[in-house]
């Protein structure tokens, strides 16, 4: 999670007829006894940038504006990860649109007489414009407020599509806490004109993405791909409009008989230390034996370069399907250092973790591959022991554990070299993937798919870095073997 690239990506599926397909397919037995992961040769068949200022299957409002200055609608996310876009039809007044409850207001504004946006905050303190840019939009154009944890951004489609005008995430945490479940609780998507403006169709809903990164398949204990109805599942970190804190985790569907058809099916938030973040880059596995989910992630959701460590979580809700926020605790890793990534499988009936180690974050990030193991017949996240780590490579990570001819491997993603090195399980390196590597530092995700390996991925193209700073990427990218 740190700085990746990939592009070009995967074509020739249709040839595949993957309707119907048995799980027999998905790795283990259909494996040729003697393939090696050194054999393996990728290229890119599909690359896209999915891009929703209101994930698609979480529109939680959508309806013709009301008169008023003010239109509190009364209804409010789980978690600060929430858009509001307005249709204005004409720019005679101020147009504000956010989150609004009694007293307390998080509003994004736009002033065509002003000519300029803003963003205003609301309190019992009194209320404040913390920020302001120029701006010249003429009707009919579509507005919108996003709230990604604390930041607050605003943007305009002109018809070329959503470009941010301004963004603020610290002169709004000074005011106001949106991560404090009592805070968010009081809030509603809001809309409004002050004045005569015309206002069309309003939207409101759960934020979906700038662009995605992380790609993790779910899968079963024993490495199996989850697979339902022909589609594959797997978590993304879903970038936001800024930094890792304004990014979150949530569940996608990729067809197997259409990649480019790729469909966020769950959103994840996870609760700790009295707030709801969105931690991120992690893993879902489905444990069939305890009838429960295990959830891994990374503490990116409070990132401030003081430390990341991995946590963790187990659950029978269904975690692929609709909205959850859900409590979590710090996983007791073999490390006195930072750590994220991780990689949960058991092998021949023993849990192996791999995760990424960083002795620092500042002045620059340090960082390389480990793998922990817990006893045989213990649960995942007891007596874990480090089995290895690669101390000699230090912008390493992105680590996946996948089984290839019958042995089982350690793949990660080396950004200095610009390769994906190949270890086995006590970490020495075998070798490395025989794949593009592009810009950032894209995770090598193996997967076997029928007859051939695929590696869902991403890279760092950037969504307006300009306004937004770094951490709007990436493109997705799926390779596939020859």
């Amino acid at each position: 999670m740190t700085d990746f690239d990939r592009r070009d990506v995967l074509r020739a599926l249709t040839a595949l007829g993957v309707t119907g397909v048995t799980a027999s397919l998905f790795g283990g037995t259909a494996e040729a006894a003697g393939t090696s992961p050194l054999d393996l040769e990728f290229s890119v068949a599909e690359q896209f940038r999915p891009f929703d200022l209101i994930a698609p299957k979480f529109v939680q409002l959508d309806t013709a504006a009301r008169p008023g200055r003010l239109v509190k609608t009364g209804i409010r996310p789980k978690a600060p990860y929430g858009t509001v876009t307005v249709q204005v039809r004409d720019d005679r007044a101020p147009v504000v649109a956010g989150l609004a409850g009694d007293g307390v207001s998080v509003l994004g504004t736009y002033d065509a007489a002003a000519g300029q946006a803003g963003i205003e905050i609301t309190t019992p303190a009194g209320t404040t414009v913390v920020k302001t840019a120029p701006a010249d939009l003429r009707a009919p154009f579509g507005f919108a407020v996003v709230v990604n944890e604390n930041a607050v951004t605003v943007l305009a489609d002109r018809g070329t599509g959503w470009q941010p005008l301004l963004t603020e995430r610290d002169q709004v945490r000074a005011r106001i806490d949106l991560r404090d479940p009592a805070v968010l609780g009081r809030l509603g998507y809001a809309y409004g004109s002050r004045g005569p403006a015309r206002l069309g169709r309003v939207r409101a809903g759960y934020f979906g993405q700038a662009g995605v990164r992380d790609p993790h398949v779910v899968q079963h204990a024993d490495g199996r791909p989850y697979i339902r109805h022909g589609k594959l599942y797997l978590t993304m970190t879903n970038a936001g409009l800024g930094f890792f804190q304004q990014a979150h985790w949530a569940v996608w569907t990729l067809d197997l008989a259409d990649p480019t058809r790729l469909e966020q099916v769950a959103t994840l938030f996870f609760a700790r230390d009295g707030v709801v973040l969105g931690d991120h880059a992690g893993q879902i596995v489905r444990d069939d034996e305890h009838d429960r989910f295990i959830l891994l992630m990374s503490s990116w959701g409070d990132f401030a370069f003081t430390g990341v460590h991995v946590r963790h979580t187990v659950t029978r809700a269904d975690v692929l399907s609709g909205v959850h926020v859900l409590p979590t605790e710090q996983l007791a890793l073999p490390t006195t250092v930072s750590s994220w990534d991780p990689a949960l499988t058991k092998i021949d009936g023993r849990w192996h973790l791999a995760f990424v180690e960083s002795p620092a974050q500042q002045p620059a990030f340090v960082f390389h591959p480990a793998l922990a193991a817990a006893p045989r017949g213990a649960d995942y996240d007891h007596g874990l022991t480090l089995l290895g780590a690669d101390t000699s490579v230090d912008q390493t990570e992105g680590t996946i554990l996948q089984r290839v001819g019958g042995r089982w491997y350690l793949f990660a993603s080396d950004g200095d070299a610009r390769e994906y090195p190949i270890y086995d399980l006590k970490l020495r390196k075998l070798g490395t993937l025989n794949a593009p590597y592009g810009t950032n530092i894209p995770h090598p995700m193996l997967v076997r798919i029928g007859n051939r390996w695929w590696m869902p991925t991403f890279d760092g193209t950037q969504y307006a870095e300009d306004v937004l700073g770094y951490g709007g990427h990436g493109d997705f990218i799926l390779m596939q073997t020859h």
